[in-house]
C-alpha cells in the first residue's frame, strides 16, 4: 500500500463543509455540490478521495448515500467513505453504490460482530475509522468520548480481521496546528495494520513527517482544511512526497 493523500470531502446538508474539532457550530462551506469539490481533486491528481456524511455520523444512518454514490460514479478514482454506517444493508448499498472502501466507525466499537461478519464477505473493502479526543475513542458523530484507548480497540478489531485503520485526532482536526503522528503511529504498532492519519495537517512539512513513518505502519493522509484553505495545493503536495520519495 503505498502511501496516499486523500483530499477530505465532508457532506452536511448536501454540501461540502469542513468543521472545526468536529464542532457542527464550527462549520465552513467550500462547495455547494460536493461532486464538484471531488473533480478538483481528480484534476490536481488525487488517485483516492475520502469522503464523510456528517449528517449520517450524527443521525446514525447515511443521509448522502445517493451523492456519494454520485461522487464515486463521476470522481474516477476509488472514494474512501463513512458516516452513519451502522448495519450491514449500509455496507452493502454503498458498495454496490460504487464506494470502494467502507469505513466503520460507533458501530464498529459498539458491535464487533458486525465488523468479524463484513470484513468475512468484504475484506479489506471494510476498514475502521479509529476517531480519539485525548487518545479516548468517540462516537456518535464525536458527540460521545468512551474511555477506551485508540490502540486497545485497534488491537481488539484487528483481531476481528480489519485490514486498515482511520485514525483521527479530533483536538487537531480542522485545527491546522499539526498531525499526531505519534498517535498514528501507536495504532498502526499495536494493530499490525496500516493505519491511514487525519486531522491537523497545516503545511507541507507535516505531509512529510507522516511519510517518513511508513515503515511504522503509517500509509496514508488525510487532508481537508489545509486544501480547502490554500495552505498548499494537492500538486504541489504530491510533488514534495514524490521528492521526498527520491531523497
Amino acid at each position: 500500500m503505498a502511501f496516499t493523500i486523500y483530499p477530505a470531502i465532508d457532506i452536511r446538508g448536501g454540501r461540502c463543509v469542513r468543521l472545526t474539532q468536529g464542532d457542527y457550530g464550527r462549520e465552513t462551506v467550500y462547495y455547494d455540490d460536493p461532486v464538484e469539490a471531488a473533480l478538483e481533486w481528480v484534476r490536481q491528481g488525487a488517485t483516492w478521495l475520502h469522503v464523510v456524511d456528517l449528517d449520517g455520523a450524527k443521525e446514525g444512518r447515511p443521509v448522502h448515500a445517493e451523492l456519494i454514490a454520485r461522487i464515486a460514479a463521476e470522481a474516477g478514482v476509488p472514494v474512501q467513505a463513512g458516516g452513519g454506517v451502522r448495519t450491514e444493508a449500509d455496507i452493502e448499498r454503498m458498495l454496490k453504490g460504487g464506494v470502494a472502501r467502507v469505513v466503520l466507525g460507533t458501530k464498529a466499537i459498539e458491535d464487533p460482530d458486525l465488523v468479524r461478519r463484513a470484513v468475512s464477505s468484504y475484506g479489506d473493502r471494510v476498514a475502521v475509522g479509529l476517531d480519539a479526543r485525548d487518545g479516548n475513542v468517540a462516537v456518535r458523530g464525536w458527540l460521545e468520548t468512551t474511555g477506551a484507548r485508540a490502540e486497545d480497540v485497534a488491537k481488539e478489531l484487528a483481531d476481528c480481521g480489519v485490514a486498515v485503520f482511520v485514525v483521527t485526532d479530533i483536538g487537531r482536526d480542522g485545527t491546522m496546528k499539526g498531525p499526531n503522528v505519534e498517535a498514528a503511529v501507536r495504532v498502526a504498532r499495536a494493530s499490525g495494520r496500516p493505519v491511514v492519519a487525519s486531522g491537523g495537517v497545516a503545511d507541507l512539512a507535516d505531509l512529510i513527517r507522516l511519510k517518513e513513518r511508513e515503515r511504522d505502519g503509517v500509509v496514508g493522509v488525510i487532508v481537508g482544511k489545509a486544501l480547502y484553505a490554500g495552505a498548499f495545493t494537492l500538486r504541489e503536495a504530491l510533488a514534495a512526497l514524490d521528492r521526498a520519495a527520491n531523497d
